[in-house]
């Protein structure tokens, strides 16, 4: 049996990654890190989730027109699924707002520069210069408690990259152009376009990845009842 310390060092290092080099990950990696999430628990064990791995040519193509799209700004499209709540209350929206201030900080943009931020926000489309891109799609017959399953096998995949020495960053972003991500990749109406996740390794040298977020202690989201 392997050290449980791997594993807790894999949840520890975990971040979300913003910035990437070019170096390659093979296949055989690739496949190694989606069987071991495919270990991820499921209702009945449907196994609900779908993954398109993009990369090279393929990926290229399809971060451009993603990064048309976003700077093109079309209202015509939108994500298929509501991920923020349509009004932020205390504590996620100060938790928000901290986030935002540290990252933009570190990148040198000053509040209320609109046009920075959408600019870094657009390199979602470009998996932050990862060389491999992954996107988690649903089969959209199943109900709310298929995407707990979903959700277990995204973290599965990003705890399992950190034991091949990886990193990622998990992209809700890409659910707006489900429609163009479909007609590039493939996909089926049939599913629905969930997120995607960047693979590769990080860039050491930049600032955005010196990111650290903080997390609130136990004693403020567990309730403990009984002896």
């Amino acid at each position: 049996m392997s050290d449980p310390r791997d594993l807790f060092e894999a949840i520890n290092s975990r971040r979300s990654v913003r910035a990437f080099l070019p170096d390659p990950v093979s296949r055989e990696t690739i496949e190694q890190i989606l069987a071991l999430a495919a270990r991820a628990p499921s209702g009945s064990n449907i196994q609900p989730w779908r993954v398109w791995v993009v990369s090279g040519a393929a990926k290229e193509r399809l971060s451009q027109r993603l990064l048309a799209a976003h700077e093109a700004d079309d209202p015509s499209q939108q994500e298929e699924y509501r991920y923020y709540p349509d009004r932020w209350e205390e504590p996620y929206l100060s938790r928000r707002r901290q986030l935002g201030l540290a990252l933009y900080g570190l990148l040198g943009i000053a509040k209320g520069d609109h046009a920075a931020m959408q600019r870094q926000f657009g390199r979602n489309y470009s998996f932050f210069g990862a060389p491999v891109g992954l996107i988690l799609t649903i089969d959209r017959a199943m109900n709310q408690g298929s995407w707990f399953d979903l959700g277990a096998f995204l973290q599965s995949i990003l705890l399992a990259a950190r034991g091949f020495g990886l990193d990622t960053c998990p992209q809700q972003a890409f659910a707006r152009y489900h429609r163009l991500i479909r007609e590039e990749l493939g996909i089926g109406e049939e599913q629905m376009i969930a997120c995607g996740i960047a693979l590769g390794h990080a860039d050491p040298k930049a600032p955005e990845n010196q990111l650290q977020t903080p997390r609130v202690p136990v004693a403020e989201f567990a309730t403990f009842v009984g002896d």
